[in-house]
């Protein structure tokens, strides 16, 4: 198997298991970044909630490469597994455009992005407020506040002795 999707695996439960920490309002919704505990050992994940409810999340963590995961909240209802979408990420009069695929047991989207200087990664340290949209789930917006600071913990951690495992 590929080291490098065996450690996207890993980060899905990571993921998913942040979720249950994240506050569920609005007012409360700014970024952070923390180490969480995974199956490999620690990770340091950066994360934000937003969307109409607060209960969407934008979620970054690193195996290797940044991974992006998406999780609509209660907007994206249950949805059907080995789907994907293209999604437009907006801020300070940028867009960037990516194919999320869906991670079904967690009923969220991921891509991995291609490495510190990835499009998306610039856009999501801007100030202000970012939004995500796809036609068919709507748009969710997020604070970009401490933005900047939760990414840079991500990408200083990326590649550090996370698991040992050599390609």
């Amino acid at each position: 198997m590929n080291i490098g999707l065996v450690k996207f695996i890993t980060a899905v439960p990571l993921a998913a298991a942040l979720l249950t920490t994240l506050p569920a309002h609005a007012s409360s919704c700014s970024w952070s970044a923390k180490m969480v505990e995974d199956e490999g050992g620690s990770v340091m994940m950066a994360s934000v909630c937003g969307g109409p409810k607060g209960d969407a999340h934008l979620m970054l963590a690193c195996f290797g490469k940044p991974v992006l995961s998406y999780d609509l909240g209660t907007a994206g209802g249950q949805l059907e597994p080995g789907i994907s979408g293209s999604f437009t990420f907006k801020a300070g009069g940028k867009s960037v455009t990516r194919k999320l695929d869906l991670e079904a047991m967690y009923n969220y989207f991921t891509a991995e992005l291609s490495g510190p200087a990835d499009p998306l990664l610039a856009l999501l340290r801007g100030k202000g407020e970012a939004t995500v949209s796809a036609a068919k789930y709507g748009e969710a917006s997020f604070p970009l506040k401490g933005s900047g600071a939760a990414i840079g913990k991500v990408l200083a951690e990326c590649g550090k002795g996370s698991g040992g495992e050599e390609d």
